[in-house]
């Protein structure tokens, strides 16, 4: 399943983020793909706000993963930086990622051989005006074709 979003504003693609980030349950994977500015970290506060975290949230780009204490805790990542996605090993990203909170993941496509084949992919590119953007989210599995119903409701 797949849905097109403009966005006008980083306020809207906020919004967006935090309206997704109400119906995520722990196990669920947010990928996000975009160039540098494209809004990635914008979504992901969104999401966290969505998911009731009151945390200031940046982007984890020196850390590689940020954690977020909610009701569901928040794992964000920025694998940005990381040359291999080997290096994800050190870090036990399985604990993460088929644990008991929600994974953002920014630059996701650096380390696609890991990733679950399920989830919610949200594509994010500048649209033509200042501030615009084009949102693309492809649903991978069921669990996240029953978000983008919910969220188009």
């Amino acid at each position: 399943m797949k849905v097109n979003i403009k966005s006008k504003s980083s306020e809207e693609t906020e919004a967006l983020g935090e309206k997704i980030g109400r119906l995520l349950k722990k196990g669920d994977i947010i990928l996000l793909t975009g160039d540098l500015g494209a809004g990635k970290t914008v979504f992901a506060k969104g999401i966290g706000r969505g998911m009731g975290i009151n945390d200031y949230i940046t982007s984890p780009t020196f850390m590689l993963v940020n954690e977020h204490t909610g009701k569901i805790p928040l794992y964000h990542f920025d694998v940005y930086r990381i040359a291999d996605y080997s290096e994800l090993y050190d870090i036990g990203y399985e604990e993460y990622f088929y644990g008991d909170g929600v994974c953002v993941i920014e630059w996701s496509e650096k380390i696609e051989p890991l990733l679950p084949k399920d989830n919610l992919h949200v594509f994010l590119k500048m649209g033509d005006a200042e501030g615009e953007r084009d949102i693309e989210i492809i649903s991978n599995g069921e669990r996240y074709n029953d978000i983008l119903k919910e969220m188009n409701r």
